[in-house]
């Protein structure tokens, strides 16, 4: 499989703009394009699904274990020609306090791929050439193969960027000018999602790819990507041992407030003997017929908290519903007897609320009680990305057990009457028995 990761120095250079970018010019050139992204990032591989046609993937070796990263990329590249993975934060940033686990180099490493640094050139000559020079000798075990320059100011200014890379002896595969209509709003989590974006996300992406198109070598890029090693990789499957009987539909909310999940995740649903069946709680005011589990992904229900509170029939429908629940952070305020003083599902003795406090990390967790999606005392690694904070009621049994950068206890989530509810979250790729246990409750 040809391949090529986008890398960074830092955060804000211009990676989703060049990978969005490069996988629809990739595509319309005729190209099967598999689109990843490194970390735990739900909200990228949105854009990504719209450039090529296909599910934008992740790949983080902190969520999954790095062993499964070379299956989980084989299994997402089926039928495709070419991989375009899309790095995280700065080349070598990974995990706080490692050194550079989870990293894009580590990826990069993992999948040997070469990779292209893609750099914010505002304000930079000849000094770009030691920044070079100081990446691609950092580690030898990653090899740097090009750089894309983003924000290339006049024909002049690219010139002497060029020169500078030629001094350090790397292949300039492109130079995107500076371009304000591509900017796509952001809001405290990021990017707004593609799904929730609509239209405009459309036009976005287009243009990201007209971008590329008119200001990158492609056949250069695919030379690189052709350039990594074969590799006899056995795909991830998604497989689970001894499936469900039944069918029980599983529905899995989605629309404009709950966008974020793995593909992996419906695909092992499916495994394990689940009907999925996806509705919309903005616009549906029925769960699915015959639902004998709920799925409630992560999201931005707080930017659409009127609209969820107004549709009263399902909020009581999901309130009644008696099956098990799988809710994972966007999830988890909906289940709570409000959202910032609107009421929403009240299966949960919480209150839910915006703050101006950003909660952000991997957690290394131990289930704190029986529920639908794990025993007592089993580990996961998991990851939050939040500013809401919830406010339990008196006697709620925590979902969690894990420890905070101080080593204090912390106790999360909730887990009660088969509804396991929590800021956490997981990818079932490592733990398919996870989701397997789900599937066997709904069908109970």
């Amino acid at each position: 499989m040809a391949r090529v990761v986008l890398a960074a120095p830092g955060s804000g250079c211009g990676k989703t703009t060049a990978a969005t970018g490069l996988i629809s010019a990739l595509r319309r050139a005729g190209h099967r394009v598999a689109p990843f992204k490194v970390g735990p990032d739900y909200i990228d591989p949105g854009y990504h699904s719209i450039a090529a046609g296909r599910p934008g993937r992740n790949l983080d070796p902190v969520l999954v274990g790095e062993e499964r990263v070379a299956p989980l990329f084989a299994h997402g590249s089926g039928n495709a020609d070419i991989a375009v993975v899309e790095g995280v934060m700065g080349l070598f940033d990974g995990r706080s306090g490692t050194p550079s686990f989870g990293s894009t180099a580590h990826v990069a490493k993992l999948l040997d791929a070469p990779v292209v640094l893609v750099v914010d050139a505002r304000g930079q000559g000849r000094s770009l050439a030691a920044l070079l020079h100081g990446f691609r000798g950092f580690d030898p075990e990653v090899r740097l193969a090009g750089v894309l320059l983003n924000n290339v100011g006049s024909p002049h200014h690219e010139q002497v960027l060029r020169d500078a890379c030629d001094e350090v002896g790397l292949d300039v595969v492109g130079c995107l000018p500076r371009r304000q209509q591509l900017d796509v709003p952001s809001r405290h989590l990021g990017l707004v999602t593609a799904v929730e974006h609509g239209a405009a996300a459309l036009d976005a992406v287009a243009a990201m790819g007209d971008l590329v198109a008119e200001s990158v070598d492609l056949e250069a890029v695919v030379r690189l990507a052709r350039s990594a090693p074969r590799r006899g990789t056995t795909p991830w499957e998604s497989t689970v041992d001894n499936p469900v009987e039944g069918r029980p539909v599983v529905a899995v909310a989605g629309g404009r407030a709950f966008t974020f999940g793995y593909a992996e995740h419906l695909e092992l649903l499916e495994a394990a003997g689940a009907e999925v069946v996806p509705f919309d709680p903005l616009r549906d005011e029925h769960l699915p017929e015959r639902t004998a589990g709920l799925l409630l992904p992560g999201g931005f229900p707080e930017q659409h908290a009127a609209e969820l509170s107004a549709n009263t029939v399902l909020r009581k429908e999901v309130a009644d519903l008696g099956r098990p629940v799988h809710a994972e952070c966007g999830g988890l305020l909906y289940l709570a007897r409000s959202l910032d003083g609107m009421p929403m599902c009240g299966v949960l003795d919480a209150e839910a609320e915006m703050t101006s406090r950003l909660v952000l990390g991997y957690r290394d967790a131990v289930a704190a009680t029986d529920s639908p999606v794990a025993a007592p005392g089993e580990r996961r690694t998991g990851h939050e990305f939040h500013r809401t904070r919830i406010t339990p009621g008196s006697g709620e049994q925590p979902a969690w057990f894990w420890r905070d950068r101080e080593g204090r206890p912390v106790r999360e989530g909730f887990a009660v009457d088969g509804v396991h509810a929590s800021y956490l979250h997981t990818h079932p790729a490592a733990a398919p028995e996870s989701v397997r246990r789900f599937v066997e409750r709904c069908a109970m």
